[in-house]
């Protein structure tokens, strides 16, 4: 890659570990714009791999690759034993569907079917691409909701849940086809503040249960508590990976630090929240 050529394995991985994820020079441009500059990038089984960075980095982009939503101009990309993009060719689509299905992904807005029930949305997946009867697939989504704290939805439509509970739904979803990794795309970006730790909780649940999985995010708390390996971008070049403590006590790099103390400069400038309002006194109905 243009700079620094680094892999997202920590030095206490398994040197034998296939990657489950493992780019090579990858490059993509949209017009005369350079968006990933010959990317090297490994994530291992059961790793849990953090991108950041500014935005406008490439971080989506290089997401969006891994799942063939955009594909790469030239380089390598190998996921889940297939090579989904070869130097601008890419996997034939049926074949990249068949992909698909091992690779979950979970977007900023959610995607849910508004005409179908939480339970319908979870259970669509399996029924029509795994030809699972609509017995088992219920069953196994009844077990994701419950998994994700929303059994008591199952019956509900998109339209009376909050973001967060979408956004957990959405993750059901994406589980129910049982992928071998779960790319997560800023996934907590679109909702209000109080609403993001509860996705952030059913991601670091995933993480213990040795899910293996690529975030792109800007919650840094999250990369530092949760990643196995964090990775920084910057103008469609991996500046660095390492152990969150070195990226985040002692990076290397001199744009990483000049961008996380931007991140702790933002933090520290936000004002804090209002107080919550008082309720309503209790009207007496008797």
């Amino acid at each position: 890659m243009h700079g620094d050529s680094v892999s997202s394995a920590g030095p206490d991985s398994a040197q034998d570990a296939r990657p489950i994820v493992s780019a090579r020079g990858l490059t993509k441009s949209f017009g005369p714009l350079a968006v990933l500059k010959g990317v090297d990038f490994d994530v291992l089984p059961s790793q849990v791999s953090v991108v950041i960075g500014p935005s406008g980095s490439g971080k989506s982009t290089l997401l969006r690759c891994c799942n063939g939503l955009e594909t790469a101009d030239g380089g390598t990309l190998d996921i889940c034993g297939k090579r989904l993009a070869d130097h601008g060719r890419r996997l034939p689509e049926k074949e990249l569907n068949a992909l698909r299905m091992h690779v979950g992904m979970v977007f900023q807005s959610f995607n849910l079917f508004p005409h179908l029930t939480v339970l319908g949305n979870v259970t669509i997946g399996p029924r029509r691409l795994r030809g699972m009867s609509a017995e088992a697939a219920e069953a196994a989504a009844r077990r994701l909701l419950d998994k994700v704290g929303l059994a008591a939805k199952a019956d509900a439509y998109p339209a009376t849940l909050s973001g967060g509970q979408k956004q957990r739904v959405a993750i059901a979803r994406a589980l129910a086809m049982e992928p071998l990794v779960m790319l997560f795309d800023e996934p907590t970006s679109a909702l209000d503040p109080e609403l993001v730790g509860e996705v952030l909780q059913v991601m670091k649940d995933l993480a213990r249960e040795g899910m293996t999985m690529m975030v792109v995010t800007h919650e840094m708390g999250f990369a530092r508590e949760v990643g196995d390996v964090v990775s920084v971008m910057d103008h469609g070049v991996l500046l660095e990976s390492g152990p969150p403590a070195q990226i985040f006590d002692a990076p290397r790099h001199p744009r990483t630090r000049e961008f996380l103390q931007a991140v702790v400069t933002r933090d520290t400038a936000r004002p804090r929240e209002a107080p919550p309002r008082p309720m309503p006194p209790a009207i007496d109905d008797h």
